[in-house]
């Protein structure tokens, strides 16, 4: 074992009533029905992966509403792949059902922004907009199947649309309003959606964003591939609403709407397997698969995960700070399914300020938030003590997903927003719309951990030759080897399924490989997240992450903006070799003194082998538009590739600083001189 992946593993967090959390309720219930003696979490995980009877007591215990209930004999039966089978045949439900089965006056939706404007919804009110809506689609012939696309912010109108579509059995796609216009096209083109809806007018750091020029074109081009309805909800600004003068197809929402009836909300009674969402690999070099996720797969995952990593219930409020483009916009509404109270921030976080943001998040009562660690290390970085700002006294749990999680960011976010706050990092991912590992509420967390293998994933570290070597405490590739009901049914288009094996089962045939590089603790059980195993970094045959590398920089953080480290080879080199590339922050030189105490310290925090062959400033780092850093699409560059960016990228125009450093030689003794 490598103790060096571990010396920063401190205990941060112990649960004071860990018997109340619902995964050892969940284990208690097992044990009195199966007669079993699961002694913790770690044997329920154990029983979850072992025995596919797990599924039905889980099925239970979330109380998931069906018409017909899975047989006790019928878990499980082949599919289309073998890798991917078909769960609880027979079975019938409704994924909106699940998530609208509180018809009260409690609150369902927070509606929130830049604007200060707080507006409530109640789960009376979110059943009546969603049978309007279900009602106009119907009369307007969206039938099982359909596909209903969207341009749209984080509020009550997409959750509206999707619950509106999924009662009807159609399927809902989403892409957020920061997107390009190619990037849309890219996905929409391929599923051919019945319907689009799209913001017209939205509000961004401040600034008004003109969206009918993007809408138009998209709308245009999808309507001579089977378009038959541009739906444009109001602006987000002043709540006009505006039309595309030149477009016959395209209507308002408030004229959509009246050509509905008053028929009840019906909700379609479909087997477990029935495609809910279309979720979108990132595409950064190239156009992004459509993966297709199922309706009973994504309700019992994702309420499993909501329910079981934050205790959810009636009495709390989970707020995910995320766009309508990312997968945590799918997960979040599980909370609905919890009963839970969801908020939905549409705009900047740091507009007109941080501690504005921060304040909205205590004064709101969140319980749960979810967030980034991005955006927390620029919390950090500003110098900002959220606890001077507000109290958090109902914030009981932190999730933080989407980048490595580092240790010093693990102890500092614990610091700043108090010991009763347990950090909760997962990994999981577009592919499954659900987390491989995650967190609990009952067990303790330290620091640069991920708590515990998810339930029902029997997640296992790999080596190159498909050999566990989870028990060593070395790294190696993610792989989940039993199948779980969330696995995608599908890419849309790839008929034979094809596409699908060659993405997740060709490296370890029949076994799901998710392309993370990841460590237990052998002491801790706790997991740590590396990188991905495609850019992993690999000098003279050592293997390591570059969430490594990112880990000692955040003892800069102070004169550091951000920073990329990616591994180059060429066809010319013998071996591979590291490139850390640094933003500065305002004010802050690079400098050679600089470069040497960053070697020093990833010399000392790591091994001289971990020490980048350069240390390269930049002005800009790509990042997604769900703001993950893009090392891939760098190290491809770098290596000699030509890439045609994405509508992924948020900031394309980035890429380009990275092709200088092709030909390393003419670039070094102007920047750095090499190790």
């Amino acid at each position: 074992m490598d103790s060096s992946y571990f010396a920063h593993s401190k205990l941060l967090w112990t649960p004071l009533q860990p018997q109340i959390s619902a995964s050892e309720v969940l284990r208690r219930q097992i044990n009195r029905k199966h007669g079993l003696q699961l002694k913790d979490y770690h044997d329920l995980h154990k029983y979850s992966v072992e025995d596919y009877t797990f599924w039905l007591d889980l099925w239970e215990f979330l109380g998931i509403i069906s018409s017909i209930p899975p047989q006790k004999n019928r878990i499980l039966e082949p599919g289309k792949l073998p890798e991917v089978p078909n769960w609880f045949p027979g079975a019938r439900l409704n994924y909106a059902e699940n998530l609208l089965y509180r018809k009260d006056d409690g609150i369902a939706l927070t509606e929130a922004g830049e604007s200060g404007i707080v507006t409530h919804i109640t789960f009376r009110e979110l059943n009546e907009r969603v049978r309007l809506m279900a009602a106009a689609l119907r009369v307007n012939g969206l039938k099982v199947g359909d596909r209903v696309a969207a341009i749209v912010t984080n509020a009550a109108n997409a959750v509206v649309l999707a619950l509106a579509t999924a009662s009807i059995g159609g399927i809902f796609s989403s892409t957020a309003t920061d997107m390009g216009t190619q990037g849309i096209l890219d996905r929409y083109r391929q599923i051919q959606p019945k319907f689009v809806f799209a913001e017209t007018e939205v509000l961004y750091a401040g600034k008004a964003v003109d969206l009918l020029p993007k809408v138009a074109e998209v709308v245009h081009d999808l309507s001579t591939q089977g378009l038959q309805r541009a739906i444009l909800l109001p602006s987000r600004i002043s709540g006009r609403e505006l039309l595309i003068s030149d477009m016959p197809k395209s209507s308002t929402l408030t004229e959509f709407l009246k050509t509905g009836d008053n028929r009840p909300l019906e909700f379609e009674q479909l087997p477990v397997g029935q495609p809910l969402y279309i979720l979108y690999s990132s595409g950064t070099s190239g156009k992004p698969k459509c993966i297709v996720h199922s309706a009973g797969g994504v309700l019992i995952n994702t309420k499993k995960d909501v329910r079981m990593g934050y205790n959810a219930s009636s009495d709390d409020t989970y707020f995910q700070y995320t766009t309508t483009g990312w997968m945590m916009w799918t997960f979040m509404l599980a909370g609905l399914a919890c009963g839970t109270r969801l908020v939905l921030y549409d705009g900047s976080p740091f507009h007109p300020d941080v501690q504005t943001y921060l304040k909205f998040v205590s004064d709101q009562g969140v319980t749960a938030w979810g967030t980034s660690p991005r955006f927390l290390a620029e919390v950090q970085g500003r110098g900002v003590n959220p606890r001077d700002i507000a109290s958090f006294e109902s914030l009981r749990a932190l999730k933080v997903t989407g980048a490595i999680f580092t240790p010093p960011m693990f102890e500092w976010t614990q610091e700043a927003f108090g010991k009763q706050v347990q950090l909760i990092s997962t990994s999981g991912g577009t592919d499954i719309c659900s987390a491989f590992v995650t967190g609990t509420p009952s067990l303790p967390v330290y620091s640069g951990e991920i708590q515990v293998k998810d339930l029902g994933m029997k997640v296992e570290v790999f080596d190159p030759f498909g050999k566990n070597i989870e028990h060593t405490g070395q790294p190696g590739e993610l792989v989940c080897t039993r199948p779980h009901p969330s696995l995608p049914i599908a890419f849309w288009g790839d008929e034979s399924g094809q596409k699908l094996r060659d993405a997740y089962f060709s490296r370890y045939p029949g076994i799901w490989h998710q392309g993370d590089f990841m460590i237990v603790n052998p002491a801790t059980k706790g997991i740590q997240i590396l990188g991905r195993s495609d850019g992993v970094l690999n000098p003279s045959g050592v293997r390591f992450g570059s969430g490594e590398i990112y880990t000692v920089m955040e003892q800069f953080s102070d004169i550091i903006d951000d920073s990329l480290c990616i591994g180059q080879r060429r066809q010319q080199d013998k071996d591979e070799r590291v490139l850390l590339f640094l933003k500065m922050r305002p004010g802050h030189k690079f400098t050679p003194e600089l470069v040497m105490n960053i070697k020093t310290a990833i010399r000392k925090g790591l091994s001289a082998r971990h020490v980048p062959a350069y240390i390269f400033e930049t002005s800009d780092i790509p990042y997604t538009v769900n703001g993950k850093k893009i090392e891939i699409a760098v190290k491809q560059i770098v290596s000699g590739s030509n890439l045609q960016p994405s509508g992924t990228v948020a900031n394309p125009e980035s890429l380009q600083l990275y092709y200088k450093y092709r030909n390393i030689e003419k670039v070094v003794g102007t920047a750095e001189a090499k190790l």
